[in-house]
């Protein structure tokens, strides 16, 4: 299931096995950084915890340069070593996408962020009173239709269903609104797939080609793509789950002894590389590299893209939970303790990426895991190691 994850606390899950590949990629300045010789233990022992098959880690700062880490199997079937150059299915990193084609939009005056969404979809439930705002920051109290169990069961039995926004707006608009327009927050797709639609709506053009012609060709982007069908370009390592879609709406984060005993009865996870992501869509559907993820970073927290006056506005957080120090939700961007970015899960892949305009450090995490057995979300739970770390900042 598509969902928040934002680097929520993990417990500790006994091993898989081992990561059987370590390399260095990328080369730092002045030889290995002072974190490098511990934290590469430390990252292996998270791993074998959290039952991770392999990772791909890279921590970019002035003072060190780029120090780039491949952990672990791109294929339990072979054992081959997971590597830098693969294409990951990024989930809802894809909503810094299509936000950021929506703030553009915002930019040459062709729509407001405080336009009502009915002005473009008259069937939206409260339609008349959510702004494009809302959507963007997760304030419209729209049901997530990834939480709806009919839906579930769907992407349990039959993945390679193909799915059209309409069809999950549908799914949504059955349901009744978790509360009135701006009374709360609630992380929902369904914001993001509207906000997709109604960006082909205004410029008559189709949305994987309005990310690709706004933000991946400006920033240097050729390998990220939005994805609308199965194909998957090479080379990709196999994605992994071990919890079902029905099953994950209710497995809560587990602790202590309950997540050592889930994580023994989980046996061995599912290859779910060909999942259709259809159903993501504008919310999730998104493909990418730890290349073209180390530009997107600062081109998205800097706003290379966008004027400045619609930056602040993209950086105007509001809170996530009642949590002291939990994550914080701008216009498709999140800050996590200064590292402002997005995190994102999908069946198979988990990812994470960041950027602190203060130290000007970039951190990215791929994992071909979606979710470890104790419900957690393994590239998550790596970024909260690296920010303790290598930044000494801890994540609550």
């Amino acid at each position: 299931m598509l969902s928040a994850t934002l680097l929520a606390l993990a417990p500790v899950a006994p091993a898989l096995a081992a990561p059987v590949g370590v390399s260095d990629v990328h080369h730092p300045k002045d030889g290995a950084p002072p974190f490098a010789k511990t934290l590469t233990p430390d990252l292996i022992a998270e791993m074998q915890r959290l039952r991770v098959p392999g990772a791909v880690v890279s921590i970019r700062t002035p003072q060190w340069g780029t120090w780039t880490r491949t952990l672990g199997t791109e294929s339990l079937r072979t054992g081959k070593p997971i590597t830098a150059d693969g294409h990951f299915r990024v989930g809802s990193i894809t909503k810094t996408f299509t936000a950021t084609v929506i703030l553009e939009l915002v930019d040459q005056g062709r729509i407001r962020l405080d336009d009502p969404v009915s002005r473009y979809r008259p069937d939206v439930p409260n339609g008349r009173d959510i702004t494009i705002r809302q959507l963007l920051q997760m304030t419209s109290g729209l049901y997530n239709y990834s939480e709806d169990l009919h839906f579930n069961q769907v992407l349990d039995d039959r993945p390679e269903t193909q799915w059209t926004p309409e069809e999950l707006l549908a799914i949504a608009f059955r349901h009744q609104p978790y509360f009135p327009p701006g009374q709360g927050w609630h992380y929902s797709n369904t914001n993001y797939v509207l906000l997709g639609l109604i960006a082909e709506q205004i410029t008559h053009r189709p949305l994987p080609s309005l990310m690709r012609d706004r933000i991946f060709r400006p920033v240097g982007m050729p390998e990220t793509n939005l994805a609308t069908d199965t194909a998957f370009p090479s080379p990709h390592p196999r994605g992994y789950q071990f919890i079902s879609n029905v099953d994950s709406l209710t497995a809560p984060v587990l602790t202590g002894k309950d997540a050592a005993w889930a994580d023994w009865s989980a046996g061995n996870p599912m290859d779910v590389t060909d999942v259709n992501p259809s159903w993501a869509w504008a919310a999730g559907g998104g493909i990418s590299t730890l290349d073209d993820l180390l530009r997107w970073a600062p081109a998205l927290a800097e706003g290379k893209l966008l004027s400045p006056r619609t930056q602040r506005e993209r950086l105007t957080f509001v809170p996530t939970s009642d949590v002291p120090g939990a994550p914080t939700y701008g216009l498709g961007i999140v800050d996590f303790s200064g590292f402002l970015g997005h995190d994102g899960q999908i069946p198979g892949y988990n990812s994470f990426v960041g950027y602190d305009p203060k130290r000007k450090a970039t951190v990215v995490v791929l994992v071909n895991l979606n979710q470890s057995p104790d419900g957690s979300a393994p590239s998550d739970q790596l970024t909260k190691l690296i920010l303790s770390k290598v930044f000494g900042v801890t994540p609550s």
